[in-house]
């Protein structure tokens, strides 16, 4: 039995989908906060069960009987270590053979402010004695390509990258990776895969390629952290969001979203997804 937390998200979706072409449906465990969200994987013969990062008590009966589990990182920053705390507490508990953790790339020496709480994650699953393998995945491409609509509206795309070059991949392309691991013939317990994308790019050619594909004038504003984090609160973001994006591209100008080492490759058996690629499909909508 194979269960994914998180699995009405994005990412976990993805995982569900490349999941039912290589397992059968009641071997796998949806865990998700709201069972009713789920009704679509249910009816796909996929076993849901409620699992609450925030309420412990519904973590032990979800595992219960799971032999791997895929624990997708939580999306409440600053959260997320007590979350991901409770949910090893459970599958130590229910006996799960071997827990892979969706961490952040290079999280042992990343410069970005979110890879504290995923350090704190690797580091409670170490502690905890848990077989387990980190899948540090790299930026997802859908994560600037968010930022296209109002580069084409205005002409212009923000960031504080600089020239920092950044080696995304699509989230279906870190979703099955999460699946060749989980189901792989082989132990893969005490493993760290670094994933990244084959290519990299910077936000200067990412414009100039929005530019190219669109037929519209778009360019590249570099701005410094604080003042790309200032313009994204003034635009409506929440200020923990807006942080986590200035802090990540600033990231970015230093390497943090970089990595050559083509393990997402050999994972997936096939060339990641390039961003070229992915925008092209963002923008036929």
């Amino acid at each position: 039995m194979i269960a994914i937390t998180g699995a009405t998200g994005q990412l976990g979706r993805l995982v569900i989908d490349a999941l039912l072409t290589r397992v059968p449906a009641n071997q796998i465990v949806a865990a998700v906060r709201s069972p009713a969200k789920a009704q679509d994987l249910a009816a796909k013969g996929v076993i849901v069960r409620e699992a609450d990062y925030s309420r412990p008590d519904t973590l032990v009966s979800a595992l219960t009987g799971i032999d791997k589990l895929l624990l997708i990182s939580s999306n409440e920053i600053g959260q997320r270590a007590v979350q991901h705390q409770a949910v090893i507490d459970a599958a130590k508990q229910a006996g799960v053979k071997l827990v892979a953790y969706t961490s952040v790339l290079h999280a042992d020496r990343s410069p970005l402010g979110l890879a504290e709480e995923h350090r704190q994650t690797e580091a409670a699953l170490k502690a905890a004695g848990l077989p387990h393998v980190l899948l540090r995945n790299g930026w997802y491409t859908e994560n600037y390509l968010a930022s296209v609509p109002s580069a084409l509206q205005y002409g212009v795309l923000m960031g504080s990258a600089a020239d920092g070059r950044i080696a995304s991949a699509s989230r279906r392309d870190y979703a099955e990776a999460a699946v060749a691991v989980l189901t792989a013939p082989d132990n893969q317990a005490g493993k760290v895969y670094e994933l990244a994308g084959d290519s990299a790019y910077t936000l200067s050619e990412l414009a100039a390629e929005v530019a190219r594909q669109s037929g519209k004038t778009v360019t590249y504003n570099h701005l410094p952290e604080a003042e790309f984090k200032a313009m994204l609160v003034s635009v409506g973001l929440p200020e923990p969001l807006a942080q986590l994006l200035a802090d990540s591209d600033a990231g970015a100008a230093r390497g943090a979203l970089f990595d050559d080492g083509g393990q997402l490759r050999r994972l997936i058996g096939r060339p990641t997804t390039p961003m070229k690629e992915s925008l092209a499909a963002a923008l036929k909508g």
